[in-house]
């Protein structure tokens, strides 16, 4: 039977399916079904698969059909949206509402937005989605390994005003900005001495990776001196005044 046929009698159009109802009607001919039985029994199988799951002949396409209902029938929002905190203060509406959305999806689980959080692809970008057994290539967007690193420094706080002009020749040595900016002189680090031929794609951006090692990206992402202050030992450290730096890079 061709895959019009099959879809003419209701069953999805995927290939996987169609492949899987294909392979049922070869196996019910040779069985001796006749094609006016094997249409009628396509039909009560696409209309209740879950009577069929075990059945020796349409069995497979029966539990590819019932996974598809039950699948469709949890696609649904959820009630109420899963939990999610908030770690930073009046961040961008739109991120605040597409991680409100994000939770409404019958996976989700649980939610973060963090500091710097705004307005993303499927999900806020700084948002982060706890889903149950799934994986949303959607919610990630296009950043890959975005991340926001704060450096405590082992200098005494002062040193920032006494020797601000280090801090900046520092930054403009050590890091890059900008899209596709690279070092002409590739940085220093074990990563690069690793196997990078165990894969054809680490292959293919090893000399990529090497001259972009160290560097920031573009949009929101800064390299940034400052103090941080701490009320209540915290972090490993205690109270006090500390000189750090922040990275927002990817």
């Amino acid at each position: 039977m061709k895959p019009k046929a099959l879809h003419q009698l209701g069953v999805p159009k995927d290939p996987a399916t169609t492949k899987t109802a294909g392979r049922a009607v070869s196996d019910a001919s040779r069985q001796g079904m006749g094609p006016r039985q094997i249409k009628q029994t396509l039909r009560e199988v696409i209309a209740d698969p879950d009577l069929f799951t075990e059945d020796p002949v349409f069995g497979r396409l029966a539990q590819a059909l019932a996974v598809r209902r039950k699948n469709a029938i949890s696609s649904g929002e959820r009630d109420t949206p899963a939990p999610y905190t908030s770690w930073g203060t009046n961040l961008d509406a739109n991120a605040v509402q597409q991680m409100e959305n994000a939770c409404r999806l019958p996976i989700s689980l649980a939610g973060a937005l963090l500091p710097d959080a705004h307005m993303g692809y499927g999900l806020p970008i700084g948002g982060v989605l706890a889903v149950n057994n799934a994986v949303i290539p959607y919610a990630v967007g296009v950043d890959i390994a975005c991340r926001m690193r704060m450096s405590v420094l082992d200098m005494p706080p002062d040193t920032l005003d006494t020797h601000q002009q280090r801090f900046i020749q520092a930054l403009d040595k050590e890091t890059r900005f900008g899209v596709g900016a690279s070092f002409s002189t590739p940085r220093k680090h074990k990563v690069l001495d690793e196997d990078w031929g165990f894969s054809t794609v680490t292959r293919r951006v090893k000399d990529k990776a090497y001259a972009q090692l160290g560097t920031s990206g573009s949009g929101n992402h800064f390299a940034e001196f400052g103090l941080l202050t701490l009320d209540h030992d915290d972090l490993g450290l205690t109270a006090g005044t500390y000189l750090a730096l922040l990275t927002h890079s990817g």
